[in-house]
């Protein structure tokens, strides 16, 4: 009777919940991840039958969406274009985020369903809006469109919409309506109104430094309208999740689990495996007997032999491209942007997930401090590094500083240094002194509560440290002829005991860390290269991309090595004592 009661309601007062807590359950059987909604049926199944009758231009034959596409996209269209209601015109499910790998038909989905939104409009002029993340994929968005426009048989299509070539347009005769197609960019929403706006691969937009801000406009612009609609229809990233992708895949992960069920228009449809089965040491998830959870699409666009054979052949040429193709075509999250230093293979491993500063201290009997430090446009990185008192295990934690105006010399990180300031591990200073002073403030902790041994507890990069050295002794850290807490570590080839002791400790998980993003892409951004017989790491062979808080934990990892005491003194004959 409860459920007869709900269908004489209109949609708005109906219950809409887009939480999915079997998500595991449906994808090991190949199920829906759309969960039950209240669906204007008629309405869904109208939008479907006109998807099923478009055809692929680009495959041989030009099959019909119908026999082509697999029925999540479908899903993924009814729940579309079932949810508004016929009396106030309010389209209940607001936004959909679908993240699927490649070969799954996501391009070419997202131009059917652009086409599939025009055919169905019957709002006069409404716009209709497809936004690829560069020029390439918005080029062949477009040439998907004509492609279905030109591939009916019955001339329909032709004789309706009158394609605008030069400025990637499809106008509707009979409304005016438009399906308009553009490159993500600042302008995207200059000139435009849209009802629909379709945004495919937002992972890509990860590195803009304006993407959040575009995506702010374009829900700003589609607030206006009851009906309106935002789908985003994505792959995983080739990279640790940053900036607006990050954000976007968060909230849809909690959506989906019920973890938000207030305000929420959100339908996530995520095909991915379950992040403890990816995290799983044993890798369960390279066993092809898995791939169907995560490819919707298989036997379809995408086959399990392609995918065999492109998974062999990313096993041969190392684990870096094993990492970058399952995050491709399996939606495997990368938590290390793998580079070719060995100790990344076993970073992910060797994780305390609740691991703080201050839950180091209370655990350790000794503690060595390692900064690293450079130029304004460098991070300035500190490693803390604690011996458990009861495991003897090392226990690593840090916190890197950078000028506020790096965000602008490197645009190309900015996002991602954004994040890690939302983590807590990167300290955004606005102030000069605001690094100097905060990290004195840590080191000056540290030494009160008689963790640092007496001597060589402290290890710095011997150039350029003597506005620190000031700042921590006027705290009462001091430094004398005869040493003291601070001391320089030799860096360049002199690191190689801390690069070969880290890869073994981590391999071992004799070193656990805190599970940082920050160090995370520290660790994939090193690049190691050979010295004689050492090996050597540092900012120069890095580039663009920031290492200086591993090289700070290099620095500790040589204090810990030479099995300190607090208080006590064990240090090798080259480490140079600092004079201010």
């Amino acid at each position: 009777m409860e459920g007869a009661a709900q269908l004489s309601l209109p949609l708005t007062e109906k219950t809409w919940c887009f939480a999915c807590p079997d998500w595991k359950e449906r994808l090991e059987r190949g199920a829906s991840l759309v969960p039950p909604l209240p669906l204007d049926t008629t309405a869904a199944e109208r939008a479907v039958s006109i998807f099923n009758k478009l055809r692929l231009p680009d495959v041989p034959g030009t099959p019909t969406f119908g026999e082509a596409a697999g029925e999540w996209f479908r899903d993924i269209l009814r729940a579309a274009a079932g949810s508004i209601d016929p009396i106030s015109g309010k389209r209940m499910v607001g936004e959909i985020l679908g993240l699927v790998p490649k070969k799954n038909n996501k391009t070419t989905g997202a131009a059917g369903m652009g086409l599939t939104f025009l055919i169905d409009n019957k709002r006069p002029r409404a716009q209709i809006l497809v936004v690829g993340p560069t020029q390439e994929i918005a080029d062949e968005c477009f040439g998907q469109v004509v492609g279905m426009i030109d591939a009916d048989e019955e001339g329909y299509l032709q004789k309706r919409f009158h394609i605008r070539d030069h400025r990637k347009e499809v106008v509707d005769r009979t409304t005016r309506a438009v399906l308009k197609i553009k490159t993500f960019d600042t302008k995207v929403m200059t000139g435009t109104k849209p009802m629909i706006v379709i945004l495919d691969e937002l992972h890509e937009l990860s590195s803009y430094s304006y993407a959040s801000k575009v995506l702010r406009q374009i829900r700003g612009g589609l607030l206006p309208k009851p009906e309106s609609l935002l789908v985003i229809i994505t792959t995983q990233s080739d990279g640790p999740p940053a900036g607006i992708f990050k954000i976007e895949l968060s909230y849809a992960r909690k959506v989906r689990d019920g973890k938000i069920t207030a305000n929420v228009r959100l339908l996530p449809v995520l095909y991915e495996f379950p992040l403890d089965m990816q995290a799983d040491p044993a890798k369960p998830w390279q066993d092809p007997r898995t791939w169907h959870m995560v490819n919707p699409n298989l036997g379809l666009s995408v086959m399990l032999q392609d995918l065999e054979d492109g998974f062999a052949k990313a096993r041969e040429d190392g684990e870096a491209e094993v990492r970058s193709w399952a995050s491709q075509h399996l939606n495997v999250e990368i938590g290390v942007a793998i580079g070719s230093w060995r100790a990344s293979n076993f970073w992910e491993a060797a994780t305390e997930r609740v691991l703080t500063l201050e839950e180091l201290l209370a655990r350790s009997e000794v503690v060595t401090v390692g900064i690293d430090g450079g130029g304004l446009d460098d991070l300035f990185g500190l490693a803390v590094i604690g011996r458990c008192r009861t495991t003897g295990r090392w226990l690593l934690w840090c916190r890197a500083w950078v000028d506020a105006a790096v965000l602008e010399l490197r645009k190309d990180i900015a996002e991602r240094l954004r994040d890690f300031e939302t983590d807590g591990d990167l300290v955004i200073c606005e102030i000069g002194t605001e690094d100097i002073e905060q990290i004195a403030d840590l080191v000056e902790q540290i030494h009160q509560a008689g963790l640092l041994p007496e001597k060589y507890g402290v290890g710095l990069d011997p150039i350029g440290v003597a506005v620190l050295v000031d700042a921590l002794s006027e705290r009462g850290i001091e430094i004398d002829a005869n040493g003291g807490p601070v001391c320089g570590v030799p860096q360049g080839y002199r690191l190689n005991g801390a690069i070969k002791g880290m890869e073994r400790k981590l391999k071992d998980r004799s070193l656990i860390h805190a599970d940082q993003p920050l160090m995370a892409w520290c660790i994939g951004n090193a690049k190691p290269i050979a010295k004689g017989n050492a090996t050597m790491i540092d900012k120069e062979t890095a580039g663009a991309a920031k290492i200086d808080p591993l090289v700070a934990a290099f620095n500790a990892f040589q204090l810990m090595s030479r099995n300190p005491a607090s208080g006590g003194i064990s240090v090798p004959d080259d480490y140079e004592v600092l004079t201010v």
